[in-house]
């Protein structure tokens, strides 16, 4: 059994790109791993500072992943605000971090570059609190994707870096765990790249989306004017449609729409009427688990107090020994 440590910014609701990207991994990780599956609220004030509802944006994110299947009896689910141990870590942690390699930061860069008015210190820091998340409950294994690479090897850098400097063996290094062949990358529906929230109105498919709003995003997706002969390449977006249905999609109808394209006959007025019945049966099941789960509001006191009580134990645990490497005594 390994620790595996993972959290998801309160930024919006999830969508089928978080479920089949990380979520639905998650709860088979649980199964056999130490699991911290954490909501990063600290990590959404670098780039909203004054949220417009942040308690409620992590009650939902809360209640998604409960309705999608973790469980808080197998791994820890919490808050990341309700272990303060983490702060004190990530001001220790920020001792031993230099200016430069955080400037060097891609993500730093190009955040700095996207939103000039709010270049704050907690933007440039952002990967020693990453850091601090990680090695605070002594992961080895982090699933992240392509954009928190980095981020890991900085993790890495620190904890070796700490090591070193007091002359302990005390912090592992911890590995990226890709998820390997079950991760399924799923694309947006405006044309190009992953599905995401900021990647533009309507190009995620959020869990909790009624009916309505699914087939209303589907029917807008972008597309092309048609295969002009057979054996024509897809245009990407009419491949990300592709896709989304070999995904969402049961292998007949895939082959049905894969036919109608070869043979130039295709109408995408069809094929996305199909897909959005398709989403809708999907996640109409988890849609209804979210929802009723969000209501409950004794369930998330409970859920909530458990997971700060178990992240807590392991997270003081590991700042006392840090203090006690370092040399802070008590008179």
């Amino acid at each position: 059994m390994q620790t595996v440590v993972s959290g998801i910014r309160p930024t919006g609701n999830l969508h089928l790109g978080n479920y089949f990207g990380a979520i639905r991994n998650f709860v088979k990780m649980q199964e056999v791993d130490r699991c911290f599956f954490f909501i990063a609220d600290y990590h959404s004030l670098t780039t909203h500072p004054v949220p417009n509802d942040l308690h409620g944006t992590i009650r939902n994110v809360l209640a998604e992943f409960l309705g999608t299947g973790v469980d808080p009896e197998k791994a820890t689910l919490y808050v990341q605000s309700d272990v303060p141990e983490v702060a004190e870590l990530t001001l220790i942690m920020n001792m031993n971090a230099y200016l430069g390699e955080l400037l060097r930061s891609t993500s730093f860069k190009e955040k700095a570059r996207t939103q000039p008015e709010n270049v704050n210190a907690g933007l440039l820091t952002y990967p020693v609190l990453m850091a601090a998340d990680i090695i605070i409950h002594k992961a080895l294994k982090v699933p992240v994707g392509k954009d928190q690479e980095q981020h890991l090897e900085m993790t890495r850098t620190f904890a070796k870096r700490f090591n070193r400097m007091y002359h302990v063996e005390y912090f592992p290094e911890p590995l990226a765990y890709n998820f390997g062949e079950n991760l399924v990358k799923i694309p947006g529906l405006n044309g190009s790249g992953k599905m995401g929230k900021s990647e533009g109105e309507g190009n995620a498919i959020f869990l909790i989306d009624p009916p309505e709003v699914i087939r209303k995003k589907v029917m807008r997706a972008v597309t092309d004017t048609g295969p002009a002969e057979p054996g024509q390449p897809k245009s990407e977006p009419v491949e990300n449609l592709f896709t989304l249905i070999s995904v969402m999609s049961d292998l007949q109808t895939l082959d049905f729409f894969e036919e109608e394209y070869q043979a130039c006959r295709i109408r995408y007025g069809d094929l996305k009427k199909q897909l959005a019945e398709d989403i809708i049966r999907f996640t109409a099941p988890l849609r209804e688990k979210i929802l009723d789960i969000a209501s409950n509001e004794d369930y998330l006191r409970k859920v909530t107090r458990l997971g700060a009580e178990k992240a807590r134990e392991s997270a003081a645990k590991t700042v006392k020994e840090v203090r006690e490497i370092i040399g802070f005594k008590a008179f």
